[in-house]
Formats: C-alpha cells, sequence, structure tokens
C-alpha cells in the first residue's frame, strides 16, 4: 500500500514538473514547423553553448538571469527586434548570427553562431511565446 502511495506521489510530481516545463510536444512542434527545422530541446543547451544567458533572462535556462540585453520571454509576440527588424524567425536567425550588420553599435557581441544553431535557438525562444 505504501509503495502504491510513493508511485502515485512519484507521478503526480514529475506530471506537475513536466507542465512547468515550456518543451511540450505541441509548442516544440509549433516551433519546428515556424522555423523550418529548428530543435527547441537543443535551442536550449545551444543558448548556454553561446553564453547567451549572462546577457540575458530567457526561462527555462538555468541560470539565464543577464541584464544588460533584453529579457527574451515572448520574443516571439514582438513586432520588431533589435528596434527594427520586422519579428519572423529569419530576422531572429540574422540578428542572432551577425548583430553588428544589423545594429551596426549595438552591444551584443558576434558569437560566431552558425545557421543552424541560430534556428534551433529561435526554435526554443518561440516556446517561450505567451498565449493571449
Amino acid at each position: 500500500m505504501r509503495l502504491a502511495c510513493a508511485i502515485s506521489a512519484l507521478a503526480l510530481l514529475i506530471g506537475a514538473l513536466s507542465s512547468c516545463d515550456n518543451l511540450s510536444d505541441s509548442r516544440v512542434r509549433a516551433a519546428y514547423i515556424t522555423t523550418g527545422g529548428g530543435n527547441a530541446r537543443s535551442g536550449r543547451d545551444t543558448i548556454r553553448k553561446y553564453g547567451c544567458y549572462a546577457c540575458h533572462t530567457i526561462d527555462g535556462v538555468p541560470g539565464a538571469r543577464g541584464l544588460v540585453g533584453p529579457p527574451l520571454d515572448g520574443i516571439g509576440n514582438r513586432e520588431f527586434i533589435a528596434g527594427e527588424l520586422p519579428n519572423t524567425p529569419e530576422n531572429i536567425m540574422r540578428w542572432i548570427q551577425h548583430p553588428r550588420q544589423v545594429e551596426p553599435h549595438t552591444l551584443m557581441p558576434e558569437m560566431g553562431v552558425t545557421e543552424h544553431d541560430s534556428r534551433d535557438i529561435v526554435a526554443y525562444l518561440y516556446t517561450l511565446q505567451k498565449t493571449p
């Protein structure tokens, strides 16, 4: 009886924790389609690989509490990025790969982000969209 209760409690805890994760299957699929093949699950790790978390606050990324750049939660809902580009997956990828080509005086550094990695990063960021 105690074992059954413990298993039930563990199952509830796992369910509660997974519901806090923005990487639900439906969000991952939607981000994959929106970005033309980006892998949101890899994107979360890729954000850490390039150190984006040092400057930005990003939900779901451990240690991402930076205050230099804007918070990236809900970026998919914004009209513009970098103050001048229409918000499309392609433009966010361009911004992530070559921020100084878009805005020469930005503080965001060129990090050598590949096209593949930028697609995965954008896919993860798009899982953070707020639903109206």
